[in-house]
């Protein structure tokens, strides 16, 4: 059964996402790393959907089932399970969250041992032992062996120092007017403390979790209400955060939405001013804009590209020696202080920038003009292989003929294909995306 998809198992809560599922694969995963423990703990954190005490007590039964002893840390970003998994020595850790999606879904992102996540290698072992009834039985303990769990609420201490940590000391956000919108999600306690910490004047909205309210017309999937907010009240800078706050969305002063590819460029150019980028470059995905990649050469700088997914950009920056990249929609990776996509640590970089170049963020944040760019999200009936699609070969090359740069993939949580579509004709650009819309609804319906 393949449960995992770009970043962890996420689905409908009650449905894919159901109590038997999640308790089976905790036994899975405790079955997956017993040959590598050291201290015989797991991690468990959560955002604020209800459907997380279902989906945490199922994890804690599973393995706690199969002998592991469990950490249940409640509510905390993505990012501070990454750090604290390595931090408390645990060997792996474990994330309850559907990310950006609304309250009726959840999901489950893993860590090892390293606070890295896991690659699909490990993912498709941990699949294989899911379906494998056998291993699930024989793993099961009983006795003494049997594990157990305890609640730790204080640990939210640490990752608070750890994100400070990484704001340049002689800096300070005294000064500083910052809206932030928590999505009413994982970062609601975290965010708001860290920034007033630094000195900043800080509005917080999008703070009042209840269980079904994370995401919705909030936060960095809406970032309108944040822009509302930053013209209200007068603001220099919006952060909005995700549901499991390890994406950040920027806003300035005016209200306007801070291209995600452009605040990564800045930063970029920023850390290389400042002698602190390793690799000669930095890591974005296939969806960002061509305009990236000039800035940057014009800096000296390499962009090399992967697959989406921020697990697939630190792989890249694993690889080849570098310690920033990041997703256009967001997940920004300072290797140096995260070793995921951390948004409130994201922004922190961001506000640093500010602070140092003194310039109003609509001028800071709009380095380039962009390529034109669309992209659809079109429902279909099913997903098939592209390649096996009679004639997209077709269409991709009536695509490229036009100077038009394409991307076509699947979601890997919802029926959806995404179409990207990038070039320096605008009126072409939407007249091939209609072309594109109408071949997939005939081809995927």
């Amino acid at each position: 059964m393949e449960l995992f998809g770009t970043d962890g198992v996420r689905g409908k809560a009650g449905e894919k996402v159901s109590a038997m599922a999640c308790m089976r694969l905790a036994m899975a995963t405790g079955i997956y790393f017993r040959p590598l423990s050291k201290t015989n703990k797991i991690l468990v954190g959560k955002d604020t959907r209800r459907s997380g005490y279902m989906v945490e007590n199922a994890i804690v039964s599973g393995l706690t089932a199969v002998g592991y002893n469990v950490i249940q840390i409640g509510p905390m970003p993505t990012p501070a399970i990454a750090f604290l998994t390595e931090n408390m020595r645990c060997d792996a850790g474990i994330m309850i969250s559907a990310s950006h999606n609304p309250f009726y879904d959840n999901g489950i992102k893993f860590f090892d041992c390293t606070g890295n996540k896991l690659n699909r290698e490990i993912e498709q072992e941990i699949e294989a032992i899911y379906d494998n009834d056998e291993a699930i039985e024989e793993a099961q303990v009983t006795g003494k062996h049997i594990g157990k769990s305890k609640r730790i609420d204080d640990v939210i201490g640490r990752y608070i120092v750890q994100i400070k940590n990484s704001f340049p000391k002689p800096l300070t956000l005294a000064g500083m007017r910052v809206v932030v919108d928590c999505a009413n999600g994982a970062g609601y306690i975290v965010a708001p403390t860290v920034l007033e910490e630094l000195g900043a004047d800080v509005k917080v909205i999008g703070n009042k979790p209840d269980g079904f309210n994370i995401n919705e017309g909030c936060g960095a999937m809406h970032p309108e209400s944040l822009a509302q907010a930053v013209r209200e009240y007068r603001a220099d800078v919006g952060i909005a955060l995700d549901g499991d706050a390890d994406r950040v969305v920027m806003v300035d002063e005016e209200g306007e939405i801070v291209d995600g590819d452009k605040l990564m460029a800045v930063l970029a150019v920023h850390l290389k001013n400042n002698g602190m980028l390793k690799g000669g470059g930095m890591v974005a995905t296939v969806m960002s804009n061509q305009g990236l990649g000039e800035y940057l050469d014009q800096h000296g700088l390499t962009l090399h590209r992967s697959a989406v997914g921020d697990k697939h950009v630190v792989a890249m920056m694993q690889e080849l020696g570098i310690n920033f990249g990041g997703e256009q929609s967001g997940h920004i990776i300072f290797s140096d202080y995260a070793k995921t996509g951390d948004g409130i640590s994201s922004a922190l970089q961001a506000l640093a920038y500010l602070a140092s170049v003194g310039e109003k963020a609509s001028k800071a944040f709009s380095p380039y003009d962009s390529y034109p760019q669309l992209l659809v999200n079109l429902p279909i009936g099913k997903k098939p292989a592209l390649e096996s699609i009679p004639g997209i070969d077709v269409l991709m090359a009536e695509v490229e003929a036009g100077g038009i740069r394409h991307l076509f993939r699947y979601s890997g949580t919802e029926n959806l294909i995404r179409i990207l579509l990038e070039g320096k004709d605008a009126k072409r650009l939407a007249a091939t995306m209609q072309q594109c819309e109408a071949f997939f609804k005939s081809e995927l319906s």
